[in-house]
């Protein structure tokens, strides 16, 4: 079955979902040891998650860029994930999906979370025809993503080393093996209607599954 543009691939439980986020060691060590984000994290400022991992590795050099050394696996709350998803806009500007600028603009201003589709990657970081989810968090929904959705925080960075180590070994298989199960995420129906463009959003009006930067973090195109 081919996959469509637009779907949210992650590793998830019946209660929670992974998302991933790279950092400096300061953040995201003790975030990691702690299994929750230190007061340093600024709970003003909005931040990026993304549910693909090699998406994540793609932007953060498998944990080897300056500032993004720590990579870090945030198990939280499919609630929380939700009802950011459901008070989301579209972060770039959509012609014919959008009433006009304007109206893209007072979304932008008045929404307290984003989302970005980019190209999914596969294990030599190469880009897909299909997209991954990127969800950016400000305001209320960054506040309650680090103190009232997070349920536990791990350190991601040796699962990275590895795979990128097999992966330049030639070992392409023994690289997959590793990654997280990413699997479509049982979507509520009309969860995603508002932030998915063309055909995508014309098919998705059945739930699939039948049940139920800031901050030091990496940004979308950094």
């Amino acid at each position: 079955m081919e996959e469509p543009k637009h779907r949210i691939r992650a590793l998830h439980t019946e209660r929670t979902v992974t998302v991933y986020q790279a950092y400096r060691p300061a953040i995201g060590l003790p975030a990691a040891r702690e299994g929750r984000f230190p007061a340093a994290w600024k709970r003003d400022r909005m931040t990026w998650i993304k549910p693909s991992f090699l998406w994540m590795m793609y932007r953060s050099g498998w944990g080897l860029k300056e500032g993004q050394e720590t990579v870090l696996a945030v198990e939280i709350t499919r609630e929380g994930f939700e009802w950011a998803l459901r008070n989301a806009c579209l972060s770039p500007y959509e012609r014919g999906f959008h009433p006009d600028r304007d109206a893209w603009r007072r979304q932008l201003r008045e929404s307290p979370a984003r989302v970005q589709w980019d190209p999914e990657r596969d294990p030599r970081l190469n880009p897909l025809p299909y997209r991954s989810l990127q969800l950016g968090l400000a305001g209320e929904a960054s506040r309650r993503y680090a103190d009232e959705w997070t349920v536990s925080i791990t350190d991601a960075t040796p699962l990275a080393h590895r795979v990128h180590a097999l992966v330049r070994a030639g070992d392409v298989d023994g690289a997959r093996a590793l990654l997280p199960r990413e699997e479509p995420y049982p979507e509520p129906e009309g969860l995603l209607d508002h932030l998915r463009v063309g055909q995508d959003r014309r098919s998705s009006g059945k739930n699939r599954s039948g049940g139920t930067g800031g901050n030091g973090a990496l940004e979308p195109g950094a």
